[in-house]
């Protein structure tokens, strides 16, 4: 197994190693025929989060075969991300990118003013940190557009319920909405669900997904530093705090939770697990963050059934990341490496090996980018007028990824329904946040973030 967390399938990654984004530029050449997508000729896309996520759903947006797509408008909270970005990928896609100084927004509001730049029918794509999800995606409904969300879609109970009811109405409107969970576009796991679903490995007795490597992203923070608001650096490092992407937990490991459930065809109703923080201080200094860096989370399905995740964020030791699948006929690789990668297979032993190899997928090279699969769907059912909404399947996803997590940092068995019906909602509101705002997290007088402490605060993570 690789040692640096890198090594493994990520949107970003993937498009790093085709070339800069050689899906785009091996299509300038070719002459595809324009589809009507919606009964328009074309669609505009504005893009709010400019990010790494952003960029790699703007390039798969743009890299849909022979749809007509223009983004005309992008956003963020950070001043430089929507000018670079701009420029790179008007480099990469000419035509496709038009987007003038007076159409790169710059502020919390900027996703209001980037939608104001679409009819409705057109696409927006949603990439901030997850905690701005609910606020962005109601004025898509509100607006009448179609949307592309990363992941996770909700961190919290509350707003868990509240994405809920918005989607009602997205789905009342007949938008089209997708949601950045991959695995489910990956060709292989598809076969392999299936497979499950027609007995090859029996009845489902439990699942086991890794995902241990060494600090990678935002995982961990060292105090903030001098020229930066606290607000701003908080959305900075997202993945160190809890309010604005649930954690290291629920932003790394959601997709091997995600997929596993997936193959199970149900979602578990409870979940208990332990982690705790070993490593606190390093040689640039203190981390403060509000992660774990281990955490084993036992989930339980209504009919019994186990799924064991382990997740961890260490240096120097053994890595895994991978998924997997036992039954009583025996076992299936489910990802054979990152949160979703090829091949699949399927063995007649729970020992596997080439011996009792039953079958492994063989995905044609074409559609092997499960990122670019999801969007080749969702140009699809717009250009079709057919229904495709995965919002649910994602809160559901995100919701029960959280419950681990929560059982994790509060030492206690939780239901599905305790943290449905939960009333922590981390970021109360985020709804209206200015540059001026405090942040949703203070630092306590210790100089440091509230952290989870088991058995000391009851349902509360913090």
């Amino acid at each position: 197994m690789a040692s640096d967390p890198s090594a493994h399938p990520t949107r970003r990654r993937f498009l790093a190693e085709t070339g800069r984004f050689a899906a785009a530029s091996a299509l300038a050449g070719t002459a595809l025929p324009q589809v009507h997508l919606g009964g328009r000729e074309s669609l505009k896309v504005a893009l709010v989060g400019c990010g790494g996520r952003g960029g790699g759903a703007a390039v798969n947006a743009l890299s849909v075969p022979g749809a007509d797509l223009k983004l005309v408008a992008v956003a963020d909270v950070f001043a430089a991300k929507p000018r670079q970005l701009a420029a790179s990928l008007k480099e990469q896609f000419a035509d496709k990118v038009d987007l003038p100084a007076e159409r790169q927004f710059v502020g919390f509001d900027g996703y209001r003013r980037a939608m104001d730049c679409l009819d409705p029918g057109d696409i927006v794509i949603l990439t901030t940190p997850p905690a701005f999800r609910w606020v962005h995606y109601a004025l898509a409904i509100e607006k009448g557009l179609n949307v592309f969300m990363e992941k996770p879609v909700t961190v919290d109970g509350p707003t868990s319920k509240r994405m809920l009811e918005l989607n009602a109405k997205a789905i009342e409107k007949g938008l089209r909405v997708g949601v950045g969970l991959m695995s489910r576009h990956n060709h292989g796991m598809r076969e392999l669900k299936q497979r499950i679903a027609d007995g090859e490995l029996g009845e489902i007795l439990f699942m086991r997904g890794y995902r241990m490597h060494g600090p990678a992203a935002f995982f961990r923070s060292l105090p903030k530093p001098e020229g930066i608001s606290e607000l701003m650096y908080q959305i900075q490092r997202f993945h160190s705090f809890l309010w604005a992407s649930g954690g290291n937990f629920s932003d790394f490991n959601i997709h091997i939770i995600d997929h596993l459930c997936w193959m199970k065809g149900s979602w578990p109703t409870k979940a208990q697990g332990v982690g705790g923080r070993h490593y606190r201080e390093g040689a640039e200094g203190v981390y403060i963050d509000q992660n774990f860096d281990s955490y084993a989370v036992e989930y339980t399905f209504a009919d019994g059934a186990k799924l064991f995740f382990d997740g961890r964020c260490m240096t120097g030791c053994k890595e895994i990341y991978q998924s997997f699948a036992h039954g009583t006929k025996g076992m299936a690789v489910v990802s054979s490496q990152g949160d979703c990668g090829l091949p699949s297979g399927t063995f007649k032993s729970h020992v596997g090996g080439r011996a009792d190899l039953l079958w492994q997928s063989k995905v044609p090279p074409d559609k092997q980018n499960p990122y670019q699969n999801e969007w080749d769907e969702l140009i699809a059912a717009i250009r079709e007028g057919r229904p495709h909404n995965e919002v649910e399947s994602g809160i559901k996803t995100s919701l029960v990824t959280s419950m681990g997590r929560m059982a994790a940092h509060t030492g206690m068995e939780v239901k599905y329904e305790d943290i449905l019906n939960g009333d922590h909602e981390f970021a109360p509101n985020v709804a209206e946040l200015t540059l001026d705002s405090p942040a949703p997290l203070q630092l306590g007088d210790d100089g440091r973030y509230p952290m989870p402490m088991p058995g000391q605060k009851g349902m509360r993570e913090y």
